[in-house]
């Protein structure tokens, strides 16, 4: 009677018959690996997209490509199921997991590199990326084995008890000084340090995966009947939804412009998984019927989880600034300078071979025939200085 009445006033699943939480656990976990990997390989194919673009002398934009469409339908597709996740699976499961789109990312960038290595440099280039896959899936599988097994049914009554608890209003005040504070910094003081733009992207985030969640579960219990939809806390999560997945990505956005692209997908994995997993506990209460010992061995994974990711990132390689480069027209003899024309970037590997060229430079060129009578021969430093002033 005590279970039936808990499980009636809170919504909780019935903690002595752990089978349709567990049931739940794995569809919601098996959603954002899924979505996870859907949103890797839709980057990947969008990243071709401009990358043949760059390379060919298409005037088409980005936009009017069918393989960036494709990659568009599979982020859509892929957001969706991560979307569809939480709501069978708390938030200390779903938030973690994506490191499995850094892996993915990883090995799919390994597999389209067109490089050839011997044994050693191979070894030596990759030696850090294959132990850092290693141990996020270690990670990956302690914090979903020992992770929060309770879940519960989101319905408006209970979010609408969540939201005016104690533990919720506490926590998000220090949420809101904190988020004043570094907001202060970083537009009057002009403090653009990564660490704190990605504060606040993860305090924006932890935000968001509980309006995610309750807009979630909300609509899976329409679906299934429990029409949820007439409340008004349904469209206030909504909003809040929207606004807050707006503000980090213009966040996220300045921060890709002033720092590198891998320090910033590596500290903001850390820092978002961090802030959704405490604002999940304190305001769905995932960790209350959880012993010490899976609590330890879950945080140990998350962990490991992140020093993966760590190595991963940090073996990335920079990406080279573009050079401009002079060519000769060869019909009116004028020498041109491609900033971002349509030209193929020469590769500078210590020569001065063009492309696809092999470096000759030890062969000497043949001489052409000279049909005058008589060749004034021009000083090498007098022609050097006509052609700049040309």
């Amino acid at each position: 009677m005590l279970d039936l009445a808990k499980e009636k006033d809170g919504g909780f699943a019935d903690p002595v018959d752990s089978s349709p939480s567990y049931t739940e656990n794995l569809i919601g976990t098996l959603l954002a690996i899924f979505g996870n990997l859907l949103v890797s390989i839709a980057v990947s194919i969008q990243k071709y997209s401009h990358v043949v673009l760059a390379g060919t002398k298409d005037p088409r934009a980005f936009y009017r490509t069918k393989t960036w469409w494709c990659g568009l339908l599979l982020t859509l597709l892929g957001e969706g199921t991560i979307f569809a996740a939480y709501a069978f699976a708390p938030i200390s499961l779903i938030a973690p997991l994506n490191a499995v789109s850094v892996i993915a990312s990883s090995i799919l960038g390994f597999i389209f590199l067109r490089e050839k290595w011997k044994a050693k440099e191979f070894l030596k280039r990759y030696i850090l990326s294959f132990l850092g896959c290693a141990l996020t899936v270690a990670g990956t599988y302690l914090f979903v084995t020992f992770g929060p097994n309770s879940h519960e049914k989101l319905n408006a009554e209970n979010i609408i008890k969540h939201l005016i608890g104690w533990p919720f209003l506490l926590y998000l005040l220090l949420e809101i000084i904190t988020f004043c504070l570094l907001l202060y910094f970083y537009k009057q003081r002009n403090a653009n340090y990564l660490l704190i733009i990605l504060m606040l992207v993860s305090l924006l985030g932890s935000m968001t995966v509980v309006t995610v969640k309750a807009v979630s579960g909300m609509l899976v219990l329409s679906m299934l009947g429990s029409m949820q939809l007439g409340y008004p806390i349904f469209y206030v999560l909504l909003v809040s939804m929207v606004a807050t997945v707006t503000f980090q990505a213009r966040f996220l956005s300045q921060a890709s412009c002033l720092h590198d692209s891998s320090l910033i997908a590596c500290l903001n994995y850390v820092l978002s998984t961090t802030f959704a997993v405490v604002s999940g506990a304190i305001f769905y209460l995932e960790f209350n019927h959880e012993d010490v010992l899976h609590i330890c061995m879950y945080l140990l994974g998350c962990a490991v989880c992140c020093l993966g990711v760590f190595l991963i990132t940090k073996n990335r390689r920079k990406a080279k600034a573009f050079e401009p480069y002079v060519t000769m027209d060869m019909v009116q003899g004028v020498p041109t300078i491609h900033d971002k024309g349509w030209a193929v970037q020469p590769d500078y590997n210590g020569s001065f071979s063009y492309g696809a060229l092999v470096n000759n430079d030890s062969i000497t060129p043949a001489t052409l025939p000279v049909t005058q009578e008589h060749v004034t021969v021009v000083p090498t430093s007098q022609k050097v200085t006509e052609l700049k002033r040309d």
